[in-house]
Formats: C-alpha cells, structure tokens, sequence
C-alpha cells in the first residue's frame, strides 16, 4: 500500500517512515511538515493512507484529514498523535478518519494499524475509545467553540468580535457560557480546559 506521512517534527516523521518502510506491504511515497500540504502530496503521490499527526502548522491533521475526505475519497486516514484527548477521536471520526492512534503504539502494532485501516476497518486506541465514551460529547456549542478558539491568541473582546463577525455583546455572553461549561475561572482558563479535553 502506498502511504503519506504527516508529522511537523522531521525526526518522528523519519522515524515513522523508516520504521514503517521495513514492511514488504508498505511503501512510504511521501512526507510532509505541514497539514496544509497533506492534499496536494496525497493526489500527487495517489496515496492509499494518510498517517496524519494532529498538531501541524498550516491546518491540523482534522482539518486535513477533512480535506482529504473531499479531495481523495479513497485514501484512508490514520490519526497517529501524542496528544490522546477523547475530544480529538470523535472530532477526527467526524472529519473522516477511520484510524486514531498515540505515538507510542508498537511499531508492529502501528503497522497493523495502518493494514487494518487499509483494508476498511476503524482502528482506535482502546484506552483513549474508552475515556472518549466515558467523558462524552464537547459541552460547548459551535460558536462557543469558535469564540475560544479566537479567544486563546489573547485579543481583546473587541478583536475576537472583528474576527468572527459578531457584536461584542454577544462574544461575552458565548465567552461567559463557555467558561461556565468548562468551570473555568476565565476565557483562558476555559480555552485551556477545552484544548486538554480536545473540545478545541
């Protein structure tokens, strides 16, 4: 199979390309740094598999995960990632990936992962499918989570009123629902919590 790995640090991308290019079924036909790249590398090199981190500069493994969705139906998405937050699995299953693994997986493990997603079947760490049942779905509403989005640059309710096009009236009253479902003590605070549950 043909796979496309997506990591921002070169030296687990390498390692994860070497490791996984030991296997007679898995040819690594690209690398990438950014997940704004992950499309256009994955038409070119007509990937089957996407190996996709989360955290990536340009848009993150959901969103390019999402993208590939759209652009390359037939290509398979594996998150493989160090940060295992529940809120990630189900936001990554709604973007489209089938697989969604932490880094320190085995390699013979991770190799069978990216097999089993090849072949159509979803592959999730157990651990994380557990918490992710237990903890539930995100609290926060879509534009909740827009408005904490914004909120973590640190811009004022003025800017973050200019970025999404809403008054700033009715950012407060998003920012005040959010810290209060989050139980933060302020809008950073609660756009802390939201990113550690993967809400974000």
């Amino acid at each position: 199979m043909r796979l496309l790995i997506a990591d921002d640090q070169a030296l687990v991308r390498g390692a994860l390309s070497a490791l996984l290019g030991l296997e007679p079924d898995i040819d690594v036909v690209a690398e990438v740094g950014r997940g704004d790249e992950v499309r256009a590398a994955a038409l070119a090199a007509r990937a089957d598999v996407a190996m996709l981190d989360i955290e990536m500069p340009g848009i993150d493994g959901i969103a390019a995960a999402a993208e590939l969705r759209t652009a390359a139906p037939a290509c398979r998405v594996i998150i493989v990632t160090t940060f295992g937050r529940p809120g990630y699995l189900k936001r990554a299953m709604q973007a489209g990936a089938s697989g969604f693994v932490v880094k320190d997986t085995p390699a013979a493990e991770l190799a069978d992962a990216v097999r089993r997603v090849h072949r159509g079947f979803r592959v999730v760490d157990p651990t994380l499918a557990a918490t992710s049942l237990a903890q539930g779905d995100s609290p926060l509403t879509e534009r909740e989570t827009d408005v904490l989005e914004a909120a973590r640059t640190g811009g004022s309710i003025a800017d973050i009123a200019r970025i999404l096009h809403l008054s700033e009236g009715t950012v407060r009253n998003h920012l005040s629902s959010a810290i209060g479902k989050t139980a933060g003590r302020n809008r950073a605070d609660a756009a802390r919590i939201a990113e550690q549950n993967g809400w974000l």
